[in-house]
């Protein structure tokens, strides 16, 4: 089983592109942060970064109602690849690609305060949106 769930606040804004086929996708980081105490008594503040990729229509809702400091709740598949930076140096790279989604928390005074889609990826781009939990059978 590959899956990792991340929640942390988006780092900056989310970019939306499109593949050649014309699928759009929409990539944006993931800070997700931890504090502990060191054996000498030290509170410490670590920070965790994660690149997230967002598919068809998860890409248009990410891209729509995400923003730089949004907390967000994700999940998904780990994938690992590498690439050719411009500098010709070989960069090696991991990044979520999104499976479901709920957005946290306050967006800053845009648009509704509750997460307005979560979906599981099983249930393809065209199921609805998941509303109320309350009429699921189990």
């Amino acid at each position: 089983m590959n899956k990792i769930i991340v929640i942390g606040n988006l780092g900056r804004d989310p970019e939306m592109r499109y593949t050649a086929s014309g699928q759009s996708v929409t990539s944006f980081s993931v800070a997700s942060n931890r504090r502990y105490t060191t054996a000498s008594g030290e509170q410490r503040d670590e920070t965790e970064w994660f690149n997230v990729n967002a598919w068809g229509r998860f890409s248009e809702l990410c891209n729509q109602y995400l923003a730089r400091g949004r907390q967000v709740y994700v999940e998904g598949r780990l994938s690992s690849r590498t690439y050719e930076a411009r500098d010709g140096q070989t960069r090696f790279v991991n990044e979520i690609n999104l499976t479901d989604i709920q957005f946290l928390g306050g967006n800053g005074g845009q648009g509704e305060d509750r997460a307005p889609f979560t979906q599981d990826a099983s249930m393809g781009d065209s199921a609805p949106p998941l509303d109320d939990v309350d009429d699921l059978p189990f």
